[in-house]
């Protein structure tokens, strides 16, 4: 009989936004920083991940170059502290289809 071992627990990510749970725009102004593997986590906005150049990405697609999406998870994948740091900096910068957080707080209807 094989033993089974116990279960693990591992948070894979977390919510970072400037507007309340249950604010009907939140989703738009949120930060998901989610784990990656190997210690590593990635900061996203939708579709869209945070590099280490300062901007927001797509992720390509890579037709099976094992090394181009190597290289590019490198500078798109940060340590733990790191990417909460980055999600907290950029959460109140936000913008969508010109709004900014604040627009969306002060209850812009286009927000």
């Amino acid at each position: 009989m094989t033993a089974i071992p116990e279960p693990t627990v591992q948070a894979t990510g977390y919510v970072v936004s400037c507007l309340p749970e249950g604010h009907e725009n939140r989703w738009t102004y949120t930060i998901q920083v989610r784990y990656s593997g190997h210690d590593q986590w990635a900061v996203k906005h939708g579709l869209r991940l945070y590099g280490a150049d300062g901007t927001w990405s797509y992720e390509p697609d890579f037709d099976e170059d094992d090394k181009a999406e190597a290289a590019w998870a490198e500078t798109h994948r940060f340590d733990h502290d790191t990417a909460l740091r980055l999600a907290q900096e950029l959460a109140p910068k936000l913008t969508y289809r010109g709004h900014t957080v604040a627009d969306a707080i002060s209850g812009d209807r286009d927000a």
